[in-house]
Formats: C-alpha cells, structure tokens, sequence
C-alpha cells in the first residue's frame, strides 16, 4: 500500500518487519553468533530460601570435557556499585531467596554448561526463612514512595466519620497472587568484550537503560557500551530493568575473555527476572441511596525482597477513578526472603482495578443499582485528588458504547437465574484506566541523496509494532510516503530513548521523532535542499514545561461468563472492549494490543498463580505444564473498538498509550460476571474450581 504522508498517521498499516518474522529472518538476542569462540554459561541456583554458601566444590565440574570454567563469590571479578544488589553477582556468600544464583558454569557447548552445572556442589548454612505475605505481618511498614515515583499514601476529607455516616457501605478483602511475565522469548544475551568495550545482544524493552545499568557496574564509561536489540520477543515489565542473567553473561566473558551467551531457561525465569507481587487489597466504600459516593478507602499490602525495594503502585488508579469527598489511599510494604518483585503488565493499575472495580459491582448490588449506572454517576469533573482538569476523559463513553455494543440493557440482574443447558450464564463491567505519560527521548532524522529518510531513536519493539507507528509518524511529519521512510530501532548507539514500558513508548519517542523531523525540513529549507543533511532533537525541555493536566486513557470492559453447574469450570465466550486513548496511529496493531491484553486479563481472572511452597520457599509450578497463560482458544468471540479521541494537549499526535489497558479491568468484569451467573462472589484471583464448589 502506497499512502501519502498525510494519510499514514490512522491507517491500518502492517508491520514493518512482518517479512522478516514470518520468514526466520529477524535475529533476536540469542541468535546473534560473534566470531570470537562463543561459549555458553549456566548458572547454578541456591536450593535454600536464606542463609550463606560455606563451600563451593567445582573439581566434578571442571573434570567434564569442554568446561571452560565454574564461577562463584570466591573467584568472581569485583563490581562496582548498585542500588539494586540482585545485579551484584557473585559479591557475596549471603543467599536472600531460592534460586538465587550461587555459581556459574562457563563450556563450550550449551549442553556441557547444563551438565557441569548439575556437578557443582555447593554446601550452605541455612536460617528460617519467611515467604508468605500477610496483612498483619510485624514486618509491614509505610516506603517513601511507591514506584514509580507516587506518594505512598493520599488523604483529604474526614473519610472514616464519612464511611461511618454512610447510607450504604460495603467494606472488602481482595487478594491477588504472584504471578510472572512469562514472555515467548525468554530473557537472554551474547556478551562480548572487544576494544576496550562491551557489546551485548541483548533482549530487553530499553537499550538506554540498559548501556547505563551495565556501564556503572562493569565501571566503564556509557560509551563503552553498545546494546543491540532489533527483535525483541516480548517483555511484559520484566525486561524494563537488567536482571541476573545478563550480568551473569558479562561476568562469564570477562572471566572467560570469549563471547557468551546466557538464556534464561523458563524455570530460571520465575525466579531470576522478577513477578508481579502478590496483594492484599482492602477496599471501603461509602455512598447515598442513590449510588453518589461519600467516602473511598483503599489499602494495599504488599511484599518485596531483602535485596531491593519494590513497592507497587496499587492504590493509585483510585485516586482518580471516580468523584467522592473523603478518600485514602495506602500502600504497605514487607520485605520477604523472596526475589525482588518487578513491573508486569499494567503494574498498579491491573491489581487495583481488579480491587476497586470489584467492590463498585458489590456497591451497585448494595444500592440496587446497575452498575454501569453507579460509575456514571460518580464521574469527577476534575481530578478528584488533584483538582486538576483531565486532558481529556472519555469513560462514560466508553460505558455507553460498551453497553450498546453487548446488548447490557437486556441484562437481568438478579444472580444465578440464567441457565444454558447445564452452564450457568452471566454477564460483568468494569472500567478501565492508565496514565497517560510521555517521557524525554531523542532522535535524529537524515535526508539522503536518493530521496530517503532515515530516523534513528534506541527505541525497542517488543512486538508491538512500535518501528511500523514511528514509521507512519515520520512520513507524516515528513510528507512524504511511507516507503520513503525508514525507522531504526534497538540499539544503544542511536539517540537516547525511554524504556517500551508503562504505556508511554509512543508518545515519547514519537514526540522526538515529530521534533526532528519537523528539524530536518526546516534545515533543508534554510540550505536550499542541500542533501545529505541530519538533524537531532532533545524534548526535555519540551516535557518539563507540560501544563498541570491528569492525563489518562480510559475504557470499558464487558465480559460474559459460563460456569459449569457440576464441576464449577468457567468458561468466557464473550469478551467486549471500548477505549478512549487518543489518536489511534495505526487501527491494526492498536487493536492487536488491546485484544492480547483482555485475553492476559482473562489469564489472571481465572489461571495465572505462581504458588509458594512455603517449607522450601519457592514457587511450585515454576513451567508451563502448570503455569497456566490464557490463549485465543480460551476466548472465543473477542471484540475490541475506540471512541474518536484527539488529545491535542498530550503530545503531537494526540495519541495515548495503549498497550498496558486492555488487561486493565479484564479480571473485574469476569470476576462480577461470575458472580451474575453463580451468585457466588469471588475475592480471591484466580476464580479456581474450589472457589465456586461450596
């Protein structure tokens, strides 16, 4: 398809890259082979939850053919400082949660390191240990913040006498699991050191971030190192930040002076590069008779490791969601022998919504209200906490379109009334919400001789179609056709660019894309075409001087749910989603995001759960024979839509992020279906069998 610039910014353009992938053609990390002997690392995991390592015997190890070397806290280099002591590899004996990596084996075959790693012996000396998260946990106390920079709790009014004076009031317990990223492409890296530097192949969702981590440990000046990462198979969070197994990678070539590659294995994977933390949520709501809330309370409970702080922003969606006059908001913390939790998915505003919007279904039940009814009844007009206008915010919209489109207004509301057969049949809403944020980046822009433009931003795809948007917004802010254009992403060496996280990859790379852009047309004005000519652009200064709006993207989810009247299966046959995020830059690969996130929604309402085996502290179903992720299969009819929205005051091209939303709300709106259709309310993620045979 050959289209204008004027016409790229809206059209369903396919991917960029498609050819490559669907050929074998793209590289991703692992694949990438230097000639510089590449050998192969396997780490050995500690088999206690807390304690020190005494001894380590490598003789078994080294004696097999094609090892090249073991590494543990006796032998390994020195690294310089970190904040986030998970990375400091290899710099002590101390072990803070099971799985944590205690030596390394380095051979020529990745077959030999698997071996040799199974032969190390390592002796310990092991204390109790504490895994299990608890409300009334001692341990529990307020962090200085809440990631990833909110204040940890927010107050106004007087909401315990307004909960206490309240006509209605519900007051409830939610609790969510652990659970993990998982993405197809395991986290993985090839290390090279070569010419005074450090190359890495690297599968990550920020080149940037990376090259900066790495270079303040190594103690190497940014510079010196050069992270490349083209394709990138997925992340969900847990490759926003290095994790263990890419410093594991550069240790092993820097002993080794060979290049090194290191893949997580999945096993490795629940407990090397992070999870969501599990979550106690207690949600208090207080309104009138006719559904306007008076009073919101909502606490969280959460735990991180001894290694590092992580606190979840929980409770933070409620402090703009919905109007009332006395609120709280608190987020409570305590440290666990446990791995350091990390980003998943829409971090914060999953877990929360799940909690809040559950508690609104119990409220409208309460006030016999429809619940769709009692959310548009309690629409702020600013932001409730922070007084300020929205830049936009379109959710009653989205809840009106949603209902129109699922036929809500035939909805019975009585529970456990419908049958189909031998399946009960109900039917849920929750909203949706994420921040909308934009972060500084740059880019540079090149015209050619031959009538091409290059755009280069240290952007990552992960899969979501990031090159094939940032191509339809070159060509448009360039006004030339899409093939005219070429965008380069995924390595460290183009200009610096924020991570592919919290929803805000296109607007801020976009934004910069647009400035350098409109830059290079400009010069080329001033030099009379003179070719070939490239341009940069910074927007930091753009960013900080953005006005005082709240800036979110809102939406509806409807689902539909059939539970099995004998066994308690659930089934969801209908998933139905309306947004309000801006300008869509590209309808196809939007709505490939938001159906890929109501389906992980779908995940987490009814299979996702990382178990902790509490006597040896560490989580049971650590594979995917047992770890369960949904998939297409598991929602049959699933239908993803958008109001028009153009938020001119948010970024250049109106838009608002997308890819996080979709999960958002997903888990409330099976849970209350389920509900409708059984009558029993389940609190308590996910909606097992068990929970629904009373």
């Amino acid at each position: 398809m050959t289209l204008t610039g004027a016409q790229a910014v809206g059209a369903a353009v396919d991917r960029i890259e498609a050819k490559e992938k669907i050929t074998g053609t793209a590289r991703y990390a692992f694949e990438h082979t230097p000639d510089h002997g590449t050998a192969y690392t396997m780490p050995v995991q500690s088999v206690i939850a807390r304690g020190e390592v005494t001894d380590v015997d490598v003789e078994a190890a080294l004696a097999l053919p094609g090892v090249i070397a073991v590494i543990w806290y006796g032998n390994a280099p020195r690294l310089g400082a970190t904040d986030d002591r998970e990375l400091a590899l290899f710099q002590s004996n101390r072990v803070a949660y099971r799985g944590q990596i205690v030596a390394a084996v380095v051979a020529e075959t990745i077959e030999a390191a698997r071996e040799a790693a199974g032969r190390v012996r390592v002796t310990y000396s092991q204390e109790p240990h504490d895994v299990v998260l608890r409300a009334d946990d001692p341990k529990m106390y307020k962090p200085p913040k809440v990631a990833p920079n909110y204040p940890t709790d927010t107050e106004s009014g007087d909401p315990d006498t307004a909960l206490r004076e309240a006509a209605v009031s519900v007051d409830l317990t939610y609790t969510t699991p652990a659970q993990h990223n998982n993405p197809m492409e395991p986290h993985a890296t090839v290390a090279v050191w070569e010419n005074g530097g450090l190359t890495l192949y690297d599968s990550n969702q920020g080149a940037s971030v990376v090259r900066d981590v790495l270079a303040k440990l190594f103690e190497l000046a940014p510079d010196q190192v050069h992270v490349i990462s083209p394709h990138v198979g997925g992340g969900f969070g847990s490759k926003l930040a290095p994790h263990p197994p890419i410093v594991l990678a550069v240790i092993a070539a820097k002993v080794t002076r060979r290049a090194v590659k290191a893949a997580a294995t999945r096993q490795q994977m629940f407990s090397l590069v992070g999870y969501r933390t599990p979550i106690i949520q207690r949600v208090r709501l207080g309104a009138g008779r006719d559904g306007r809330l008076t009073a919101i309370i909502h606490d969280a409970f959460e735990q991180t490791s001894t290694l590092m702080e992580f606190a979840e922003q929980t409770t933070t969606p409620t402090r703009m969601m919905y109007a009332a006059p006395n609120r709280r908001t608190t987020h409570r913390l305590t440290a666990l022998d446990v791995p350091t939790p990390t980003f998943m998915r829409a971090p914060g505003e999953c877990p929360g919504m799940f909690a809040l919007e559950s508690a609104m279904d119990e409220l409208a039940i309460a006030c016999g209200m429809d619940p769709v009814e009692l959310r548009v009844r309690n629409e702020p007009e600013l932001d409730p906490e922070r007084g300020v206008p929205f830049s936009s915010r379109n959710l009653v919209a989205c809840l009106r379109e949603g209902a129109a489109r699922f036929g809500w207004a035939e909805r019975d509301p009585a529970p456990g009334v419908r049958r189909n057969g031998r399946w009960l049949v109900g039917t849920g809403v929750a909203s949706s919400t994420y921040p909308t944020v934009r972060r500084p980046s740059q880019a540079s822009a090149r015209a050619d001789t031959d009538g091409r433009f290059t755009v280069r931003v240290a952007a990552a795809d992960i899969g979501t179609g990031a090159r094939t948007a940032l191509t339809q917004i070159a060509a448009d802010a360039l006004r030339v056709p899409l093939d005219r254009v070429r965008v380069e992403v995924g390595d460290s060496a183009f200009p610096t660019a924020p991570i592919a996280g919290g929803s805000m990859g296109t607007a801020s790379w976009g934004t910069a894309v647009v400035r350098a852009c409109e830059s290079l047309l400009e010069e080329m004005d001033r030099r009379g075409g003179t070719l070939p000519l490239e341009t940069r652009a910074d927007t930091a200064e753009e960013i900080a001087s953005q006005p005082p709006l709240s800036r979110h993207a809102f939406g509806a989810q409807f689902a539909e749910v059939r539970v099995d009247m004998d066994t308690g299966e659930v089934r969801v046959p209908r998933l139905l989603g309306v947004f309000a995020v801006g300008r869509v830059i590209n309808p196809k690969t939007a709505r490939s995001q938001f159906i890929g996130g109501m389906t992980m929604g779908v995940g987490m309402a009814l299979m996702e759960e990382s178990v902790m085996d509490v006597e040896f502290g560490d989580y049971l179903n650590h594979d995917f024979a047992q770890y369960h992720v949904a998939a297409c299969a598991d929602v049959p009819h699933i239908e993803a839509y958008w109001v028009d929205e153009e938020d001119t005051r948010i970024n250049p091209m109106g838009s608002k992020g997308i890819g996080e939303i979709g999960i958002v709300g997903t888990a409330a709106a099976v849970a209350n279906a389920v509900h409708h259709a059984t009558g029993i309310r389940v609190r308590d993620l996910p909606i097992r069998i068990d929970r629904l045979l009373l």
